[in-house]
């Protein structure tokens, strides 16, 4: 069987969940993202039926307001980084147990932060697992795959200039045959609107099943219903089967439109977490994540403070597969 990175839904070990440490990055936001990101680690630790959650901490301080909020729920271990959006910064743990690392620029050159560009290798060899070097911008948000050797991505984020100039598509899909074994690559265009990740798909489209791709339904006043639309006719050309998942429709903060998703859950061994932003569709979105893992709890928790960073539960963890 070759090396690939498993399916989200198969079983982990553990999972590395992001901190907030950083209050000059958070400002009046740290104390209630700090207040999400340890309800997420509970429910994912699910009182002891879900895999072991290891908080990821920048500094003492830090480590001290995680350990408070979720006491015996998580571990908590310090390592500098610049930013809590591990998805993208982790390595990516693969069926073989070993891990690989990708360069990062912080997304395209936007936020260089210290520390983000080798958090991957510290926390692989904290885990010590044998690491190998891949000398090519990626982020982990940039691609989801279903355990087969099926991967999606988006044009807008593995084709953008400001990551690897001097690839074109047919290498970056051999780098990606080679650094992670896939071999059929599905591309979508663009991502969500004001997403600065230039489109990571985990804001758009998830598999949830081997062929079986999610991806949102756009409410009626949705920014991103052309996105969702032709995403949904690239899926279904590709033969994949597609579900539909309500979208929270225009969700807005300080006056400006952010990229909320609900397709940024985590898929772990006892829940299924989905952010929430107070939108009418709310309810809805976790009881349809609730009908695709039937031997899962669909929790939806709100996320609206991590959402100012850019991101959600999915972006601040990554898994360690069993």
């Amino acid at each position: 069987m070759p090396a690939l990175p498993p399916a989200e839904w198969a079983p982990h070990k553990a999972v590395w969940i992001g901190f907030p440490s950083h209050a000059d990055l958070w400002v009046e936001d740290l104390e209630p993202a700090r207040a999400e990101v340890a309800a997420f680690a509970r429910a994912v630790h699910a009182g002891g039926k879900g895999e072991q959650v290891v908080l990821v901490a920048a500094d003492d301080e830090a480590a001290r307001a995680a350990m408070t909020r979720v006491g015996d729920a998580a571990r908590v271990v310090v390592e500098s980084f610049g930013d809590i959006w591990l998805r993208d910064t982790g390595p990516i743990v693969m069926n073989d147990g070993t891990a690989r690392d990708f360069g990062f620029n912080g997304w395209g050159g936007k936020y260089d932060l210290e520390g983000d560009d080798d958090i991957g290798v510290r926390l692989a060899r904290r885990k010590k697992l044998p690491v190998e070097t891949c000398d090519w911008i990626l982020e982990g948000g940039a691609i989801d795959g279903d355990g087969t050797g099926r991967v999606v991505t988006t044009e807008q984020c593995l084709l953008n200039p400001n990551r690897n100039p001097h690839l074109s598509r047919a290498d970056i899909e051999a780098r990606l045959r080679a650094d992670l074994g896939f071999h059929e690559i599905l591309w979508l265009g663009d991502g969500l609107l004001h997403d600065h990740t230039d489109g990571h798909v985990d804001n758009l489209a998830r598999f949830v099943a081997p062929g079986v791709l999610a991806i949102p339904e756009a409410a009626d006043n949705d920014p991103n219903w052309l996105v969702y639309q032709r995403a949904a006719i690239a899926a279904e050309a590709a033969g994949l089967q597609l579900v539909r998942i309500p979208s929270p429709g225009r969700v807005m903060r300080d006056e400006e439109i952010v990229p909320a998703s609900y397709m940024n859950f985590y898929i772990g061994n006892a829940a299924v977490v989905v952010p929430l932003y107070g939108a009418p569709n709310d309810d809805a979105a976790v009881a349809a994540v609730q009908a695709l893992f039937l031997g899962r709890e669909a929790v939806g928790l709100r996320a609206d403070a991590i959402l100012t960073g850019g991101g959600s539960f999915h972006c601040i963890s990554q898994q360690v597969p069993a």
